[in-house]
């Protein structure tokens, strides 16, 4: 999905959160033996998580939505006003739809099955630090159906498949310029930073500025979000 780091660059740093023991050490176990991945904290918790995430400042944070003390959902509240703020990938089973979509909504960076192979998961955490959208392929369809048609699931604060807009789609998306639409249409049929860059004949950075722009004059706070809008607004009809 992104390109792996080059020798010598810093480790993507990665915080592990899940109450199962035997889940956190098979993740460990595939992330250690991935070029340019560390694993700097474990947590069985989300308030753990919190704390750990606090101490260790992780690139990216696969946290598990059930969790005892305080579960997932509540956990990335918590974590995505940390400075520097952690890309959060939520762990997820079939069939919890409904808590990957009010993580998305809340600003996750996206969701993965906890059964996905180990390439899946190296991908997933590569991607996640270059800021691209992480979607399992298993739940997505059935996650945006219900998305774009306005599931009454609500979390606190937010509520709805896009940010507090008065705005139609069409009219959030008339900021934009021309690049930035073709940008925003790769971006809502999954494509990571460096596959757009190849679509369009640009580079990575540039990408990454206009996803930036995108996110900023659409009032979405994540890719996942921006993609759905790319949908609600026809623009990849």
């Amino acid at each position: 999905m992104t390109e792996i780091p080059p020798s010598g660059s810093r480790p993507i740093r990665v915080l592990l959160a899940d109450d199962e023991e035997m889940i956190r050490h098979g993740v460990r176990l595939i992330l250690r033996h991935a070029e340019g991945i560390e694993v700097v904290g474990e947590a069985a918790n989300g308030e753990e998580a919190v704390r750990v995430a606090t101490e260790a400042c992780p690139d990216v944070a696969l946290i598990d939505i059930r969790m005892p003390v305080l579960d997932g959902l509540a956990a990335i509240e918590r974590l995505l006003p940390l400075r520097p703020r952690p890309q959060v990938v939520m762990l997820t089973t079939f069939g919890d739809e409904e808590n990957v979509m009010r993580a998305l909504r809340s600003g996750a960076t996206g969701f993965l099955l906890k059964d996905e192979g180990p390439q899946e998961l190296i991908s997933a955490v590569r991607a996640a630090a270059a800021g691209d959208a992480v979607l399992s392929p298993g739940v997505t369809g059935s996650v945006i159906e219900r998305m774009l048609h306005g599931d009454s699931s609500r979390p606190g604060g937010r509520g709805g498949s896009q940010p507090a807009s008065d705005t139609g789609p069409e009219q959030r998306l008339a900021a934009l310029t021309g690049r930035e639409r073709d940008v925003l249409a790769l971006l809502g049929r999954g494509l990571a930073n460096l596959e757009i860059g190849r679509r369009l004949g640009i580079g990575v950075g540039t990408v990454k500025s206009h996803v930036s722009a995108i996110l900023e004059k659409t009032g979405t706070d994540s890719r996942v979000q921006a993609a759905v809008l790319a949908y609600q607004s026809g623009l990849l009809s």
